[in-house]
């Protein structure tokens, strides 16, 4: 059996447990019940032009983005060969410290914070502009059109099948297991592109680009849309304030994002007493991974499906009381872009912990990717500080961030929330009515959240 990050999914959950968490609860829940009573009262107007403030900030081009992507997919062949013929120790090896820390957590929050930086970063852009060039098939008229029905249904399977493999999969750390996944979804990924062009795959069908394309809408950095490889102007806004401007998704887009919370979601629960208690697992003698594949698999699509059931009743209810004549999907559409802020903010909190010492891992990791007793960096004989994340001061801290994490983005979904509202009812009451039933949905989540972070675990 291959050891696992030991901090991955889990912080000091005894010293936790003295805190005075039912006060935080209570105080995250009241926090977004008030955010939502300022706003019904606010002005639409007021907040339209909260929204629109931008600050120029300088030019931008594409002008290097082959070239970033090119050096990604180089490190990312590197990778690949260090997974399969490095050492197999998950903390060793840099292959699933990068994949699992790196990339699905570090970057996720850098994308964030920043905006789109996985536009440059991704390992096809490069590759495939050279392959496309050689062919003859840059002209997207000589593509093969993906038919319209399909959606971004291909991004929710990939995506369910990535969480599958991250939260149920008996050895998702295994190098050389990550290296022939990984290399594979590279491999099929890039002949997708170039039979179907890379814009239309990437932004429908790569889930990572799928994903990666919300979570930045929620940035405080803006580019201006201009023509491919042509200078833009970067802009700094408010955190959000992209989401206003967002067109309704279809249904693909709104289970994308409901998975993509549902799937986080779901990595906290699967391990708490009271999920394994469910099934009459005792949590002191946890089994491992391998005996809880049904079981997990099982919660992991309940907790989409529950997750989805819940949104929609709430925007059904939040239509009832707003006498709305807008269609459910184009209703649904638009307001599921206010689970943005939620989902970023869960997947900060849940991973800070795995961030702040499977991220020292990785930098130590990638100085001997071949474990040859390398030291490229100067990092591969540095001390690992898990105490960061360890006893009663670091899980002080460490709630109250994480807490602050998860009632800030429950509260930035209600104002996300409420000027997409706007737009499908300009009345402020049936705006106001309208949103009832989702900030309650939204309190409900709070209190899940915080819970999640407050109650033991197992493994």
């Amino acid at each position: 059996m291959l050891p696992t990050p030991a901090f991955a999914h889990a912080s000091d959950r005894g010293h936790v447990l003295l805190l005075p968490t039912g006060y935080y609860v209570a105080g995250g829940a009241l926090a977004v019940a008030v955010s939502f009573l300022v706003l019904a009262l606010l002005q639409p107007d007021a907040l339209d032009r909260f929204w629109r403030r931008r600050l120029p900030l300088f030019a931008f081009g594409n002008s290097f983005r082959t070239i970033t992507s090119l050096i990604s997919f180089a490190g990312f062949a590197i990778l690949i060969a260090a997974g399969l013929s490095g050492s197999r120790d998950p903390l060793s090896n840099p292959l699933p410290l990068v994949i699992w820390t790196l990339l699905w957590v570090g970057l996720a929050m850098l994308q964030g914070l920043l905006g789109d930086l996985w536009s440059w970063l991704n390992p096809w852009y490069g590759p495939w502009r050279i392959i496309s060039r050689l062919i003859g098939r840059e002209d997207e008229a000589q593509e093969t059109r993906l038919p319209a029905w399909l959606g971004c249904w291909p991004a929710v399977i990939l995506f369910f099948a990535y969480a599958w493999f991250e939260l149920i999969d008996p050895a998702p750390d295994d190098p050389a297991r990550l290296a022939f996944a990984a290399g594979l979804y590279w491999l099929l990924t890039f002949i997708a592109m170039l039979v179907f062009g890379y814009r239309a795959w990437s932004r429908r069908c790569e889930f990572l680009t799928v994903f990666f394309a919300m979570v930045a809408r929620f940035a405080i950095l803006e580019r201006n849309k201009v023509e491919r490889d042509e200078d833009g102007r970067l802009n700094l806004c408010w955190p959000g304030a992209k989401l206003r401007a967002a067109e309704p998704l279809p249904a693909s887009g709104i289970a994308f994002l409901l998975l993509a919370l549902s799937s986080v979601s779901f990595d906290g629960l699967s391990k708490t007493f009271f999920w394994l208690g469910l099934f009459g697992i005792n949590p002191l003698e946890y089994p491992g991974r391998t005996a809880m594949i049904g079981v997990g698999s099982f919660g992991l699509v309940l907790t989409f499906v529950l997750l989805a059931a819940a949104f929609l009743l709430a925007v059904v209810l939040g239509q009832r009381l707003a006498a709305s004549r807008h269609p459910l999907g184009e209703t649904a559409g638009l307001l599921v872009w206010s689970i943005v802020p939620i989902a970023l903010a869960y997947h900060v909190a849940h991973y800070l912990t795995a961030l702040l010492v499977d991220g020292q891992y990785a930098i130590a990791a990638l100085s001997d990717p071949f474990a040859l007793g390398w030291n490229l960096f100067g990092t591969s004989d540095m001390q690992i500080e898990a105490g960061v994340v360890a006893g009663a001061d670091a899980a002080w801290w460490l709630w109250n961030l994480q807490a602050g994490i998860i009632i800030a983005g429950h509260m930035l979904a209600v104002l996300v929330a409420h000027g997409l509202a706007w737009r499908l009812h300009p009345v402020p009451s049936r705006a106001a009515l309208s949103q009832l039933p989702l900030t309650v949905l939204m309190i409900a989540y709070t209190v899940f959240g915080l819970w999640l972070l407050a109650t033991p675990t197992a493994g």
